[in-house]
């Protein structure tokens, strides 16, 4: 009763302040008059504040304030009210509940619910928890309930699911649910599908509890902290739809399948680098080293008296080497003219390359940044030169935000910068550290752009491009030097950090809660110097400290090995591994370089050794040198698809008998000059004996092979047979193949799953023989999307089950590709001229683009540029934005003079690895595009007697070109400048009984 009166004795008081006197009496007679009978003279004494001008004449009030503080005065005596209450005693203490229940507690009523559903579909919408919901009838076949479907199992028990978001940028997300900054600055998640968004739950509207909260990591080195929704983990179901992973019933013990994961990972710690392969003499002492992302032997460097270097690891060149000079110092500030005179002694700090490797950054520890580009061999220009901040520069970073290629520097002036990588110009301005700001870590999580930064105080702060101020604000353990990265995949945060007192730390971060997942140990007591640490192949740490380096599994605290590359080292050594962590770069004592390496980085290296990268430049005309994958590649499809294959096999050949996948790069198309004078020499493979092949025997009923691609993973080869029958053959891990990749060495074996079932193709009311086979396959090699004329189907390729068939003709699918950051979202190719996107999850068409004239030949998606390039038998070219699927340009292809195409001829298109310029494959050319302004770059023509161009490909690299023409002859281009290098002819890797048919792929 006392807390009733309280409350509205204060509206009361509220109300005669406001001299709102008809709604005090009204106050009077309806709330307070009830505690009249309690207490009669209280009640008179409340009543004679009417009669007062101010009620603040009465001595009990004479102390009111305003209306906020007497409210803040109200509930502090409520609170005494109700906790002297014994009614309440001991149910006031909230419980603690782990950050995912709420999560868990969701998905387990979701899926109860659907469980429940008279109709279940394996894409259901369920909009509410408050009623049941009935799954309507799906837009053509049906799709396999959750009981039996192959992808999502039954209900998730423990163990079954990995949390959303556990794959970055490209784990699909419902369309509405905000995408979270690395789980620190997540929005509140709206559920949508039967499984809810994996980032933190926050309380406020746009930044969560963790965020409200900071907590300082814990630092027990002995601890392996697990992350707050550990427990929970396998209890999340995926949004119903293509997951990034493949999920099998639970009630089903899943297939091991090399090769079909995200990355390969090391098999064993033998496959480190660790084998001294190189050793480079720089001269001065090593800073800073980054290793080219696409030319993986070409090594960068920075020194400690302001040099730098491009070294070519295979052949122990240095290829170009520059001492340090302002380029213009008129343009330079006074501080920095001041600096320079007083003591001209400068450093560098740190070295790093673009994405694409068209240009690297050198960061001094004199105020400023300068930006070279890259154009091959020796060629290194000037590109630009910044006054960045009072002082020294501590770090650079390249970025994409808005996706402009921009630079991100930071400095002893406490500030964080961003400039325009193109001209300059300065972006944005981040302040806020109050200390030397160390590093910084620019990151992207789906379509939020952010930049971690470090500062010598051992603050942690994180920034999004909005000056706007920084969104967290932690400390990393041991308080000083630290920096951080992601693991390749970009799904993992780690740091590494050195005290004041030399006491050092590696850590992984959970990023859902900002928190310190697991501290790895090993490190000395006493460091001599900051440690610099370094990631690799999603798996592995390595450390330079106490004169060795030092390596630890992600997923294990303990130290894996450590040694000491012969010795030599310094106490706490420069390391840096190239992109697929082949090679690791390591300072020496005597101002030098070591290079270490694996039995893969050792092939790499011997490979190169004798290949300079300005071989194109020279008079000589060496004899190029072939990528063995992508001459694997050109000659099966040369084989498979413009030969046909009488016998039922498919040949691939091989030069050099090996081949192997190089990852994810991304190389960058380069001009070069036309030099009339030098003489091209084309090398002719016409024997057996100058290449290794190897032929792919097969057991069914397969007279010609329509389709054939290698996957991902470099391990398998998949093929569509005219048939409409899928076939699969998969490298193994042996001695003779011990990273279980390609290699024309070892024949792969026809692999089936255990129940014996075929990938096979709806064929009802076609002819398979007559149809126009297409297939996709998912980029993680889960899944694969194909039709032969007939309905697509959608296969797990672990099982070989068919997931859901849909869209029947007509009109029929000619072209398939997978959107590159959510498989649920599907490019359809039609005969009728039209390109269909298809969502899978809600099993709909989401859009349907009208531009081509004929059927589709070609797809490809840009993930940089985010539009799709569409070809047809049109021979005209579309480039759609893949945001509002508007067309944004077109362009009919060049044919060259007195060339005339087929009446259907096709026209493919494949990006090249740089994500901006694309090939183009047409019977009467080969051509390199460029996508926002669609211009012909580069133009092949075959001679008028040449056979026709059937396919062509890039490598894996994209350095080169493989063609394949209707003589089942196979060509290798220069990618650069389309020049012709090499011809394997028929006779050297196919028998003489094949039979050539006129059809073209």
């Amino acid at each position: 009763m006392k807390i009733f009166f309280e409350i509205r004795k204060q509206k009361y008081l509220e109300a005669l302040d406001k001299h709102d006197r008809s709604k005090a009496v009204e106050i009077l007679v309806k709330d307070l008059k009830v505690f009249a009978t309690f207490n009669e003279e209280l009640f008179k004494e409340i009543t004679q504040l009417l009669t007062l001008e101010n009620f603040r004449e009465n001595e009990q009030l004479s102390k009111y304030g305003d209306t906020k503080s007497a409210r803040a005065i109200m509930l502090v005596e409520l609170k005494k009210l109700i906790e002297a209450n014994p009614l309440f005693r001991d149910k006031l203490q909230f419980p603690n509940l782990k950050n995912s229940r709420l999560r868990t507690l969701i998905n387990q009523s979701l899926n109860w619910q659907h469980q429940l559903c008279k109709n279940p579909r394996p894409n259901p919408d369920i909009k509410t928890l408050f009623v049941d919901h009935s799954c309507g009838q799906p837009n053509g076949a049906r799709a396999p309930s959750p009981a039996n479907n192959p992808l999502l199992g039954s209900l998730p028990k423990a163990g079954g699911f990995p949390p959303l978001g556990a794959h970055g940028p490209f784990q699909p997300t419902p369309a509405q649910v905000p995408a979270p900054l690395a789980g620190w600055m997540s929005n509140p998640s709206t559920v949508t599908h039967p499984a809810v968004s994996g980032g933190a739950i926050g309380l406020g509207a746009s930044i969560p509890a963790a965020l409200k909260h900071p907590r300082t990591p814990p630092t027990n080195p002995s601890v392996d902290y697990p992350s707050g929704d550990s427990d929970h983990v396998s209890k999340r179901t995926r949004p119903m739809g293509i997951s990034d992973e493949v999920n099998l019933p639970v009630n089903v013990m899943p297939v091991p399948f090399q090769g079909h994961g995200h990355s390969q990972a090391f098999s064993a710690p033998d496959d480190l680098p660790r084998a001294v392969a190189r050793m480079l003499n720089q001269g001065s002492s090593p800073m800073s080293m980054d290793f080219h992302p696409v030319q993986q032997t070409l090594l960068l460097v920075g020194t400690n008296v302001g040099d730098i270097a491009l070294w070519e690891a295979g052949s122990r060149e240095r290829l170009v080497s520059r001492n340090f000079k302002v380029w213009d110092l008129t343009a330079c500030s006074m501080p920095l003219q001041a600096a320079l005179v007083k003591d001209p002694a400068v450093s560098v700090n740190r070295v790093i390359w673009s994405p694409d490797g068209s240009l690297f950054g050198v960061a001094y520890s004199r105020h400023i940044v300068q930006i070279y580009s890259y154009h091959g061999g020796d060629e290194v220009r000037q590109h630009l030169e910044i006054d960045a901040h009072v002082g020294g520069v501590n770090d650079i970073a390249f970025s994409h935000p808005n996706k402009l290629l921009c630079v991100i520097t930071c400095g002893d002036d406490k500030t964080i910068k961003v400039w325009d990588a193109s001209n300059g110009t300065k972006q944005y301005t981040f302040e806020g550290h109050e200390a030397s700001v160390y590093s910084v870590c620019p990151h992207y999580k789906e379509n939020i752009q952010f930049i971690f930064s470090t500062a010598i105080d051992g603050k942690i702060k994180a920034w999004l491009y909005d000056n706007m101020g920084s969104r967290v604000d932690y400390e990393a353990p041991g308080r000083w030097c630290t920096t951080m990265a992601y693991s390749a995949d970009g799904t993992r945060l780690f740091s590494c950090g050195t005290s004041k007192d030399g006491e050092s730390f590696i850590v992984e971060w959970n990023e859902s809660e900002g928190a310190v997942k697991r501290t790895y140990q090993g490190f000395r007591k006493r460091s001599l110097g900051v440690v610099q640490f370094d990631t690799t192949k999603n798996k592995y740490l390595a450390a330079g400290d106490d004169f060795s380096i030092k390596f630890w599994d992600m997923d294990n605290i303990q130290p894996l090995t450590s040694f000491d590359a012969d010795g030599g080292l310094p106490a706490s050594p420069r390391i840096r591994f190239n992109k697929d962590g082949s090679l690791l770069a390591v300072s020496t004592n005597d101002n030098g370089i070591k290079i270490l390496a694996n039995s893969d980085g050792m092939r790499l290296l011997r490979t190169l050794e004798n290949l300079s990268y300005d071989a194109l430049r020279t008079a000589e005309a060496p004899k190029p040198t072939i990528n063995p994958i992508s001459a694997a590649a050109a000659a099966a499809a040369a084989a498979a698809t413009s030969a046909g294959l009488a016998d039922r096999s498919v040949a691939i050949a091989g030069m050099n008998g090996d081949a192997r996948s190089l990852g994810d790069v991304k190389p960058r198309i380069t001009e070069e000059p036309s030099d009339k004078s030098k003489i091209w020499k084309l090398t002719e493979i016409n024997e057996p004996s100058q290449c290794r092949s190897l032929r792919l025997p097969e057991n069914l009923r397969v007279t010609k092979i329509s389709r054939l691609i290698f996957t991902n993973s470099g391990n398998a080869i998949l093929a569509l047979a005219s048939n409409a029958i899928h076939l699969l053959w998969k490298w193994q891990r042996s001695d003779r193949n011990s990273n279980g990749k390609a290699t024309a060495s070892v024949a792969p074996q026809l692999w089936q799953p255990s129940s014996g079932i075929l990938m096979t193709n709806d064929v009802a009311d076609t002819n398979p023989e007559e149809a126009v086979p297409c297939f996709a396959l998912s980029k993680n090699d889960s899944y694969v999307m194909s039709a032969s004329g007939g309905k697509i189907s959608l296969f797990n390729m672990m099982t070989f089950k068919t997931m859901a068939t849909f869209m029947p003709p007509p009109p029929a699918a000619t072209f398939l590709a997978f959107h590159p950051q959510d498989n649920n979202i599907i490019a359809i190719g039609m005969d009728d001229s039209t390109i269909q996107i298809y969502n899978v999850r809600v099993d709909e068409v989401k859009s349907k683009l009208k531009g081509h004239s004929k059927r589709i030949t070609g797809l490809a998606f840009s993930h940089v540029l985010s539009v799709l390039v569409s070809s047809g038998a049109d021979s005209q070219l579309c480039v759609w934005n893949t945001d509002g699927w508007e067309k944004q340009k077109a362009r009919f292809l060049q044919v060259p003079a007195g060339r005339t195409p087929t009446a259907l001829s096709d026209t493919r298109v494949q990006f090249h690895q740089d994500q901006i310029h694309f090939l183009v494959v047409h019977e009467t050319q080969l051509a390199i595009y460029e996508t926002t302004k669609l211009d012909c770059m580069k133009q092949w023509v075959p001679r008028d007697s040449s056979a026709p161009i059937t396919h062509a490909t890039f490598s894996c690299d994209s350095q080169l070109v493989y063609a394949s023409f209707l003589d089942a002859s196979v060509c290798v281009f220069t990618a650069a400048n389309l020049r012709l290098r090499c011809r394997i002819n028929p006779s050297a890797y196919l028998p003489t009984n094949i039979r050539y048919f006129a059809r073209s792929f």
